[in-house]
């Protein structure tokens, strides 16, 4: 299935406005994620060419960072911290719960694309253990019944 005109645009222009740079596949891929969400597969063969890289050198870099994702995200993104803190109060539990509750696991997205879960190692926010983020908002003391709520607040838009 072809790109459509306004992805491959964005495409060209992260490429354009990098290329140039010391490390610049880095910046690439963070311009194309910031735009459109995602890297497209339909992504990797023209930055390959641009920066004189093989796919697979493209690809791996891709695979490698939990932050690029490779498929669109739901229109919400949850992130449930990892780090020490968040374990030692409950992240463990919280996270097989949010896996349960929401059917998909860490950097993929529910069937209705309304979630994608991913990990995320440190919310800045260690005294109010164990925390999330759903999109740009920080909870802290989320526990199971706390993630319910939360979820259910924003599929009524609150």
């Amino acid at each position: 299935m072809p790109l459509p005109d306004s992805t491959r645009k964005v495409i060209e222009a992260a490429v354009a406005s990098n290329k140039d740079k010391p490390g610049a596949l880095l910046p690439i891929l963070h311009g194309i994620q910031d735009n459109i969400g995602h890297i497209p597969p339909e992504a990797v063969p023209v930055i390959a060419s641009a920066l004189n890289l093989s796919r697979a050198e493209v690809h791996g870099v891709i695979s490698f960072y939990h932050y690029f994702r490779q498929t669109p995200p739901g229109r919400h993104t949850i992130q449930i911290c990892q780090a020490e803190s968040c374990q030692a109060m409950g992240s463990v539990a919280l996270t097989a719960h949010a896996k349960a509750i929401l059917k998909i696991d860490f950097h993929q997205t529910t069937a209705d694309q309304e979630f994608s879960l991913e990990p995320v190692y440190c919310l800045g926010n260690c005294a109010c253990s164990p925390a999330a983020m759903i999109d740009e908002e920080v909870y802290g003391r989320v526990n199971s019944e706390r993630f319910e709520q939360l979820l259910d607040q924003v599929r009524k838009g609150q």
